[in-house]
């Protein structure tokens, strides 16, 4: 496919289009590029031109190793006396000779040249192999039970507390903590979504463990709960990765992150009657500028302004206490979560307006830790579209909580609340 260092930019290209991929390598420096996590799907194949490039075999089954793949295979050119140098390659590498090796590349081709007429490469909506690629629920047994009967009782539980006020939401900003701490405040959110004419789900959560500056989608096709399969809408996917706007995140990044997963369970419970009748977009939002949002939201705007479609905007509030580095306080509000209620109270009134100036002045001013901060921008900036079209909508939020009362600098907790928004 290409020669020395350029081979991991066109890997990095391809490896989402195809079964086997072969990459040219010529130096150290080529094999350090690669991203090693994202390979480990694929059988990589490395070809060297001369003798002097090659790399001491075991690089190679260092490399194999820490990506997880099931092989590798050296293909070399140069005449067999000199791969004798590499006698003491590991066994899950393989050192063949140059006839074998254009051999090899002549099949990879067909079957690359075939794959492109058969599927029209593309980088969603295009079934690439039989292979269904779930996302397993991970978080499932320790933040949430994996009985889909205690983990149905449950939210049954919750959501018999609340009242349908302002009912059908076309978006809903709700916790993504462990059940036992925003189980029952995520209710007064979920109470509000309508079986009856949501058709897709729209899930932006924060990202809490891998940097990313924009927005990404999940290489997943299904994502498992206790409950159901939840399908992801791979023609919206396949839509929203033509923009160039989307990165795309790992299966173990989309595993280990918790702010989508969380909402997983809610959203089957809450379609439950119609669940053979919808379809998720779940989109893991990275630390979006200003103008990122402002971008994301008039991308978005049109999914919005869908009656069929259901935002849920993953946040949870103010993480208060040294543990977060975050201690503000304000005395005039007395006790410590005093005054963190009526900090939180203070943003969750501004979200309110639905202005995300004011929004992210608020956050400018007194930096607190809403994690979701950059999804709930996303949002209000696609109701300020919409709002430019006449839209009328109105954001109300329904519960507040916090996992524990800070009384000293010693102590910590987290907030949640939950809101809903309506279009009239």
């Amino acid at each position: 496919m290409t020669n020395h260092d350029q081979g991991p930019v066109l890997f990095q290209q391809c490896m989402d289009k195809l079964d086997w991929v072969f990459v040219l390598l010529g130096t150290q420096h080529s094999v350090l590029l690669v991203n090693q996590e994202r390979l480990r799907r694929f059988t990589f194949f490395v070809f060297h031109s001369s003798f002097h490039h090659i790399l001491p075999a075991k690089t190679y089954a260092q490399l194999a190793s820490s990506a997880r793949l099931s092989a590798i295979t050296i293909l070399v050119d140069f005449p067999f006396s000199h791969s004798l140098a590499l006698a003491s390659t590991p066994p899950h590498c393989t050192c063949i000779g140059v006839a074998t090796s254009i051999f090899l590349l002549f099949v990879s081709l067909l079957f690359f040249l075939r794959r492109c007429y058969l599927n029209k490469i593309g980088g969603f909506g295009t079934k690439m192999s039989n292979r269904v690629v779930c996302r397993e629920a991970s978080h499932a047994g320790s933040w949430y039970t994996a009985s889909g009967s205690q983990l149905n009782a449950q939210l049954e539980g919750w959501l018999s507390q609340v009242q349908s006020t302002i009912k059908p939401a076309r978006a809903i900003i709700a916790p993504h903590a462990g059940y036992t701490y925003c189980g029952s405040c995520a209710a007064y959110a979920y109470k509000q979504v309508d079986p009856t004419v949501t058709r897709r789900v729209f899930i932006l959560g924060p990202s809490h463990h891998v940097p990313l500056s924009r927005c990404a989608l999940s290489p997943a096709e299904i994502y498992r709960t206790p409950l159901y399969d939840l399908k992801i809408d791979q023609k919206v996917y396949a839509d929203l990765w033509k923009t160039g706007m989307f990165e795309r995140m790992s299966l173990q990044t989309d595993e280990e992150e918790h702010s989508i997963e969380m909402h997983l369970p809610y959203t089957a419970k809450a379609m439950e009657s119609h669940k053979d009748e919808f379809a998720i977009v779940p989109v893991l939002v990275g630390a979006l500028s200003e103008s990122k949002e402002q971008e994301y939201g008039k991308l978005l705007s049109k999914y919005l302004a869908d009656p069929s479609n259901l935002f849920v905007i993953s946040s949870d509030f103010c993480h208060w206490g040294q543990r977060f580095r975050y201690t503000y306080y304000d005395e005039s509000q007395g006790e410590v979560y005093r005054s963190i209620e009526h900090l939180d109270k203070m943003g969750m009134g501004i979200i309110e307006q639905l202005d995300p100036i004011s929004f992210s002045n608020y956050l400018k001013k007194y930096h607190n830790t809403i994690c979701g901060r950059h999804p709930i921008g996303v949002l209000l900036n696609a109701v300020s579209e919409l709002k430019k079209v006449g839209l009328d909508m109105n954001l109300s939020f329904l519960n507040y909580a916090q996992s524990s009362q800070c009384r000293n600098w010693q102590d910590s907790s987290v907030s949640y609340a939950a809101g809903a928004l309506i279009v009239h």
